[in-house]
C-alpha cells in the first residue's frame, strides 16, 4: 500500500521559528512541505526539541566483572532513577572523547592507561525521532585497569555512583531506553562469551 507522499523526494522547510530556548534544549516550530506523488505538496506542522548529541556508556570493570551504575533525579520520570553514565557532547567533540570526559567528571573513573580500555560501539540512536534531534552515541567501555580522579559535577548535578555485579545490574529498575540498549548489547556479548 502506498501513501500519496513521495517518500524518496526531499522535503522543503517552509518556515521555522524557535518558540522556546532553555539551558539544555530549545523547541522549534516548523512547517514542512512534503512532495506528493502527483507533483503537488502537502504542508505539515511539527515541533522539534533541539538537543545536543550525547554519549551513553555502560562501564565494565573487566577484571572484577562489575558495572558502574548511577542514580540521580530525573525530571521526566519525576524520580531518583537508576541508569548508567551519560552526558552531553561539546561542539566538535568525538563520542569517545566525550564519553571519557563525562565518565571522569561524573564518577572520577578513568582508564589507568590507554591500553586498559576497549570500546564496544553499540550504535547511534535517536531517543525519539518523532520529536527530538537528540542523537545518543551508545557504547560499552571495558576497563582492565582503573584509576580514580576527582569528580567535577555541575553545580546543579547530584549523582551517586556505585559498582554492581551483572545480576544486580539486571535486577535494577533501569527504565531509560538508551541505558537499556547498552545493557542488552552487553547481555548478548556475555551470552556469546559464555558468561
Amino acid at each position: 500500500m502506498h501513501d500519496i507522499i513521495d517518500m524518496d523526494a526531499p522535503v522543503e522547510v517552509r518556515s521555522r521559528a524557535t518558540v522556546y530556548r532553555g539551558a539544555i534544549f530549545s523547541v522549534e516550530d516548523m512547517t514542512i512541505a512534503l512532495r506528493r506523488r502527483d507533483g503537488g505538496t502537502v504542508d505539515i506542522r511539527r515541533q522539534v526539541l533541539r538537543h545536543a548529541p550525547c554519549v551513553v556508556m555502560l562501564v565494565h570493570d573487566a577484571t572484577a566483572d562489575r558495572y558502574l551504575i548511577e542514580r540521580e533525579y530525573r525530571v521526566g520520570s519525576d524520580r531518583f532513577a537508576y541508569g548508567i553514565p551519560a552526558g552531553l557532547m561539546n561542539p566538535g567533540e568525538d563520542p569517545r572523547t566525550a564519553a571519557l570526559r563525562e565518565l571522569a567528571e561524573e564518577t572520577g573513573v578513568v582508564p589507568a592507561d590507554p591500553d586498559a580500555l576497549t570500546v564496544d560501539h553499540v550504535g547511534d540512536y535517536y531517543s525519539s525521532e518523532g520529536m527530538t534531534d537528540e542523537l545518543a552515541h551508545i557504547m560499552v567501555l571495558h576497563l582492565t585497569r582503573i584509576a580514580q580522579v576527582p569528580r567535577h559535577l555541575d553545580a546543579d548535578e547530584h549523582v551517586d555512583s556505585a559498582w554492581v555485579g551483572w545480576d544486580e545490574l539486571l535486577a535494577l529498575p533501569v527504565t531509560a531506553s538508551n541505558s537499556i540498549i547498552a545493557i542488552q548489547h552487553e547481555q548478548i556479548r556475555r551470552l556469546r562469551n559464555g558468561r
